[in-house]
């Protein structure tokens, strides 16, 4: 908003050509979920503990240890990263942008369904909420949409075409079949994260890597000298989430705040659902869909192992692992819980110097 209001006004008044700058408007953004995170965040746990007697349910079949330690602790507190970042994102990106719109869109979108899952957990005093075929309807619709729109938002040439990382030349044009691909992505992104979130800070610590790393890689896709440079696929108008990034990154810092162990509020779906959606269609947009499978790799670990899991126990009746999702299978050997959410927010770290690799080396 800011942007669009005070830009016109650059060739009057000189001092406002710093809005014109994307890095500015980044770092700003930054500090402005983080500012509406510490401000709103005290005001929103309290509502939702009055509205939330006995807090999130808790898993039966989770490990006997969150009964006692995660007990009252209230949900939905999704809410606040999405008012952090939507408030933010509105006042410091350019709102003439489209794929700034398209991304909110999937971020809300996702919100929403992560809304009325938590809500139906509350309600109903189990962990089962939306069951997961019409999860997954809204999910698919809501991807869609986007996905389509943002095919007409990118360049014809490359459009419905899929880059892989550390091939200069490498472009595969998946014509119809980009739809699909596309909707993985991001449903696959957003389910990932929800597979995370199931220790204190365990997976909002790895949203806030990977969103800084799309920041970097959304800015250099966007601008055409940084593109051609580094041999990327130029994207114009790509760059302005750069600002949406770090309006989630320093939503993420907010909520950890609140989230840090021992949490006063968990995320829920509302906010694993939409930040994994956030992180797919930036993805999508910046044409690194493969590199977001690298720079959120803790988040593909955490679901391969609850596939693995799954798949093992039907066909040999047999678990590889102790526990799935993997951090429950370290639970379960006795790592504490404070050990583990560090060691993966290293493991995350790694895994994102990795993806950021992908920039040079072609």
């Amino acid at each position: 908003m800011l942007y669009n209001l005070l830009v016109p006004l650059a060739e009057d008044i000189s001092i406002l050509n710093v809005f014109r700058y994307i890095t500015f408007r980044s770092g700003a953004a930054v500090v402005t979920a983080l500012l509406v995170s510490f401000a709103m965040g005290p005001t929103i746990i309290s509502w939702l503990k009055r509205r939330q007697v006995r807090g999130q349910p808790i898993r039966d079949d989770g490990p006997q240890s969150h009964l006692l330690t995660k007990q009252g602790t209230p949900t939905m507190g999704g809410f606040l990263i999405l008012l952090a970042i939507v408030s933010s994102t509105l006042l410091w990106a350019d709102l003439s942008n489209g794929f700034v719109w398209s991304v909110l869109f999937v971020t809300c979108g996702f919100g929403l369904v992560g809304f009325a899952d938590d809500y139906l957990k509350l309600t109903r005093r189990n962990s089962k909420g939306l069951p997961g075929k019409i999860k997954l309807l809204a999910q698919v619709l809501i991807g869609t949409a986007a996905v389509l729109w943002i095919i007409k938002l990118s360049p014809p040439g490359i459009s419905t075409h899929l880059a892989v990382p550390f091939f200069k030349d490498l472009l595969l044009n998946l014509s119809w079949f980009f739809v699909p691909f596309a909707l993985l992505v991001m449903v696959g992104a957003s389910n990932a994260v929800n597979l995370t979130d199931g220790l204190d800070g365990l997976a909002i610590g790895p949203v806030m890597i990977a969103a800084g790393c799309f920041a970097l890689i959304a800015y250099l896709v966007g601008n055409s000298v940084f593109a051609n440079y580094l041999q990327l696929n130029y994207v114009p108008g790509s760059g302005e989430l750069a600002v949406f990034c770090g309006a989630l990154v320093g939503a993420s810092l907010g909520f950890l705040w609140f989230n840090a162990p021992p949490a006063m509020v968990f995320m829920g779906d509302t906010g694993s659902l939409s930040c994994g959606g956030a992180l797919g269609s930036i993805a999508v947009v910046t044409k690194h869909e493969l590199v977001l499978a690298i720079i959120g790799g803790l988040f593909v670990l955490e679901t391969v192992s609850v596939i693995v899991q799954v798949a093992s126990f039907k066909m040999t009746g047999r678990r590889v692992f102790r526990m799935a999702p993997l951090h429950h299978h370290f639970e379960q050997k006795g790592w504490a819980e404070s050990t583990i959410v560090i060691r993966f927010w290293i493991i995350a770290s790694i895994l994102a110097l990795a993806g950021l690799s992908s920039l040079k080396l072609r």
